[in-house]
């Protein structure tokens, strides 16, 4: 694999087999047929600058509707392209699917889009990319 030159899209992170793998771990992890233990699972994107590689990294288990993506941990030669996580509350119980407006808030102020994986489907939020490419710090962009 060659060097990235450019963050990739919502609809590249969709369609890359590690985040659709990383989606559907993080939905079984999040229990979602089971009311009583269910709850969000998620992580971050990172992005190799050296080899172009995508790579998912779980964060810890998160509450029945709440879970703490602020903090993603350095990996070497690498970025936050994206975050993923789970809403395991089920639409016929009146629960949202997709993106939430503090979802929305926060991807926008962490500059990175989020994926997210519900009953009905996967849903994208925040910016169409990394907000401002490749540059910046290991974590999110400045």
């Amino acid at each position: 694999m060659a060097p990235p030159t450019r963050a990739p899209t919502n609809d590249e992170l969709r369609q890359a087999p590690v985040v659709q793998q990383a989606l559907e771990q993080a939905w079984t992890d999040s229990l979602p047929h089971d009311p009583a233990k269910r709850h969000e699972e998620g992580g971050w994107i990172y992005i190799n600058l050296t080899t172009g590689e995508l790579i998912a990294h779980p964060a810890a288990t998160g509450l029945q509707a709440e879970l703490e993506i602020g903090h993603p941990p350095p990996l070497p030669d690498s970025v936050v392209v994206a975050t993923f996580h789970t809403h395991p509350n089920p639409t016929s119980e009146g629960w949202n699917p997709g993106p939430s407006d503090v979802d929305e808030e926060v991807l926008q102020r962490l500059g990175v889009p989020g994926l997210i994986r519900a009953d009905d489907g996967v849903y994208v939020a925040g910016p169409e990319s990394r907000r401002g490419g490749l540059t910046g710090g290991p974590g999110f962009p400045p």
